[in-house]
């Protein structure tokens, strides 16, 4: 029984866009985990964001709703041709990176970003807190009891947000300015500032990567602002996928071209491109060539750099006329 993706957004199967949106939405900043911390919430998260990613797209909808995840991920049942689903070879696969799909939904790399350094909007009228990310983001120290207040000054944990980086940008290294808005406090009163933070990127850094700009916080009069912490993402790819310092590519070919010798183009991250003669060779859905020094620059040495490692995905034909299957049983071991 595959995933009801419908189910794990908690909405009918005739939502609308915006139902989705919403839904995605809140169970997104329920299960983000640099909040949530209980167990399976990161689970919970990426579940979310793939569930969000089929229903908001029409395409992925209409096949999801007929077949089924299998029929989405395996491509669709029975070879289906013609009709509203193309030719059948259309299949799905999560690109696994939630935080992707998180951070492009919102528009920025963190949506909390927003509550960072602003007064505390979740206040009610009788001056109870009830935002429910006050101790990850620790906006409202307005709210302190006098008894905390008075004791010694302490640091606040620090505020986290996730960069997402291009492959490209990884293999040369960037610079990234970053802006944040916080609280300084200006001949002893506490005013707001917009303030900008540059980030060396350097060639080969590796995902999870942190830059630490300390005490970039909220100012206050009982406390030591917080560290700023950036950490480094990788920008999902069209053509990659990193795996450390190495990167994949996959090749589409005919089952004709597999069996009887081809050429494959491969492009190179940096540009242009290098070509492999699987001419004399059949190729098979095990088959990968590493390609030494076409990955990314190591971290520690960004001299050497690793390989760019090359599978195949092998398009079968949908169907197969009797008389040519005749003629491959004949000839086929």
């Amino acid at each position: 029984m595959g995933k009801d993706y419908y189910k794990i957004l908690g909405i009918p199967k005739n939502a609308s866009d915006d139902e989705i949106k919403k839904a995605y939405r809140k169970l997104a900043l329920k299960y983000h985990p640099d909040k949530n911390k209980s167990p399976g919430a990161e689970e919970k998260f990426k579940e979310v964001a793939e569930a969000y990613e089929v229903l908001s797209d029409k395409k992925k909808r209409d096949i999801f709703d007929e077949f089924g995840e299998e029929g989405l991920k395996g491509g669709i049942p029975g070879g289906t041709t013609g009709g509203q689903f193309g030719n059948g070879t259309f299949s799905y696969t999560f690109h696994g990176d939630p935080r992707a799909t998180f951070a492009q939904f919102f528009g920025n790399v963190n949506p909390f970003q927003d509550l960072f350094g602003m007064d505390d909007p979740f206040q009610n009228a009788g001056g109870a807190v009830d935002d429910p990310f006050s101790h990850f983001f620790h906006i409202s120290s307005n709210h302190r009891s006098p008894s905390n207040q008075r004791n010694s000054r302490q640091q606040d944990p620090p505020i986290e947000h996730d960069l997402y980086i291009p492959l490209e940008d990884i293999m040369t290294g960037c610079t990234k300015l970053m802006k944040i808005n916080r609280k300084v406090i200006r001949n002893g009163v506490q005013v707001k500032e917009d303030k900008m933070l540059e980030i060396n990127v350097k060639p080969g850094w590796k995902a999870g990567t942190k830059v630490t700009f300390p005490k970039e916080g909220d100012q206050g009069p009982n406390k030591i602002p917080a560290d700023v912490v950036f950490i480094i993402r990788d920008k999902p790819h069209k053509l990659f996928r990193r795996e450390g310092s190495d990167i994949k590519y996959t090749a589409k070919i005919s089952l004709r071209e597999a069996l009887c010798g081809c050429t494959v183009t491969v492009p190179l991250l940096e540009g242009g491109s290098i070509s492999l003669d699987y001419s004399r060779e059949v190729v098979t859905p095990e088959t990968a060539k590493r390609i030494p020094g076409r990955g990314l620059p190591l971290p520690k040495e960004p001299s050497q750099r690793g390989d760019l490692i090359v599978n195949f995905e092998i398009r079968f034909p949908d169907r197969i006329p009797e008389k040519t299957k005749r003629m491959l049983a004949e000839v086929l071991p």
